[in-house]
């Protein structure tokens, strides 16, 4: 029973530090194709209704990776937005759930400038799946750990300013981190995300380079830096991404009719982990109306 006990404790913890490295890098679509996924604040920021599906896995299919499903969805009048922001990860025998609901307001500054602020709140929690584990199910370190990581309050808060060109966001993301009622944080999410960028015409295409941020509680900080190039009247979309945690992503998109989308992605893993397992593949498919 004791070397039994050893082996869910050491494969924890590995699964841990998988997970820390997995979730440092985001899903590519944030930066640029769905910018709620980083940012409340740009909840309903155009008009209409807007519903996307993302799921992100490792390439090579190694038992226990982490994996990611998100489902994001918004709608948006001349000055109010409101969404919903719902996430499953998973990595092992650990599950985390996260959902929140978003109101934002975005307040006019001239005929192409607006500001825009959004909070979302809702709730978090973590546990282990014990439908899943191999060994003893009453094991009380086992249950420890889904005792002590109950469900609670989590949320965010964000700003933004769009132009014609120009953008810029800064949010206080899972403000559970803010808290001080427990010891528990969660060291592998930020707590500050900010970013810029800015849209350069060239002819009927358009390239946008863009710089983000993002800050953590017990980790390095990491800054994003790249951009996407857009063809064919931003229905072909070409991303790239460098990250200072030593990973960079790639991705391709179809934006059909400005209707219709499909997003592919490509992010290689961090450089403490890159000899041992292959990068992540992430996909999204989206429509708005």
């Amino acid at each position: 029973m004791k070397t039994m006990k050893t082996k869910i404790l050491i494969l924890l913890a590995l699964i841990g530090v998988s997970k820390v490295k997995a979730q440092t890098s985001p899903l590519l679509n944030q930066y640029f194709n769905n910018t709620y996924l980083a940012n409340p604040a740009m909840a309903g920021a155009a008009a209409g209704a807007d519903v996307d599906l993302a799921f992100r896995s490792q390439w090579n299919d190694v038992p226990g990776a982490p994996v990611v499903q998100n489902l994001t969805a918004t709608y948006g009048w001349e000055r109010v937005g409101v969404g919903l922001n719902m996430n499953l990860d998973k990595a092992g025998l650990q599950r985390q759930t996260r959902i929140v609901a978003t109101y934002a307001y975005h307040l006019p500054l001239s005929e192409t400038a607006k500001l825009h602020f959004g909070l979302s709140a809702g709730f978090m929690n973590q546990r282990i799946d014990m439908q899943d584990l191999i060994g003893n199910p009453n094991d009380g370190q086992i249950g420890a750990y889904n005792t002590d990581h109950k469900t609670y309050f989590d949320g965010d808060f964000g700003v933004a300013l769009t132009t014609k060109g120009f953008n810029a966001d800064f949010a206080m993301v899972n403000l559970k981190n803010y808290f001080k009622r427990d010891n528990f944080k969660l060291i592998n999410t930020p707590v500050v995300y900010a970013s810029a960028g800015y849209k350069i015409p060239l002819g009927e295409n358009i390239f946008q380079p863009k710089v983000a941020y993002r800050s953590f509680t017990e980790i390095a900080d990491i800054v994003d830096v790249g951009g996407q190039f857009g063809i064919a009247n931003q229905q072909v979309l070409f991303t790239a991404m460098y990250h200072t945690s030593k990973a960079a992503s790639f991705g391709v998109g179809l934006h059909y009719k400005k209707k219709y989308s499909i997003n592919t992605s490509y992010t290689t893993q961090t450089g403490a982990l890159s000899g041992y397992t292959a990068g992540s593949f992430e996909v999204n498919l989206g429509i708005n109306w």
